[in-house]
């Protein structure tokens, strides 16, 4: 039943990168990639996965280096762009990621959300971000929501709540370096 819903999902173009990671940490860097691309090999779409396999290389170079390196031995910002790269294996229409920053380097994270940044402009893919670097998140959204306890208590678009004392006191803190001005 499980198995079903998953397959259901995916085929309705729905990824996710899930907060921690978790990459098949026993298989390779290009194993993990085309289980990504799972239901379009039984699609016959060998060509197109091909294709998927050179964009992620050319997104995450460093991936392209440790094609062959078990995924259990990557740094946690490689592990970070794997996952990620999965995800878009499936050719998504919409990619929740959640945390994608969570646990990394400041340098890392950086580079995450500027890649981040270049899959919303370039491949027409919506991204539903759940981020607590509410800077980064914000920079790189058109709307933001906050959330408190659960419950919205504002939204609107991204530029504007960056403007916004309140959520600049509470979720931004004042004279504090972010990792999007790294």
């Amino acid at each position: 039943m499980k198995r079903r819903r998953f397959k259901k999902i995916v085929r309705a173009g729905i990824s996710q990168v899930p907060e921690g990671r978790l990459v098949f940490p026993t298989q390779s860097v290009e194993d993990n990639l085309r289980l990504g691309a799972y239901l379009r090999f039984r699609a016959k779409e060998k060509d197109q996965i091909e294709e998927s396999l050179e964009e992620i290389y050319s997104l995450f170079p460093t991936l392209r280096d440790r094609t062959s390196q078990i995924a259990g031995t990557l740094s946690g910002g490689e592990q970070q762009m794997l996952s990620l790269g999965r995800a878009l294996m499936a050719n998504p229409k919409l990619l929740l990621l959640d945390e994608p920053s969570l646990g990394l380097a400041p340098i890392i994270a950086s580079e995450i959300f500027r890649t981040i940044s270049r899959l919303r402009d370039k491949s027409g893919v919506t991204i539903l971000l759940v981020e607590q670097n509410a800077r980064a998140a914000l920079a790189m959204s058109d709307r933001g929501y906050v959330l408190e306890t659960g419950t919205f208590v504002l939204q609107d678009r991204a530029d504007r709540l960056l403007q916004n004392r309140e959520v600049q006191r509470a979720y931004m803190g004042k004279g504090k370096k972010e990792i999007w001005d790294s």
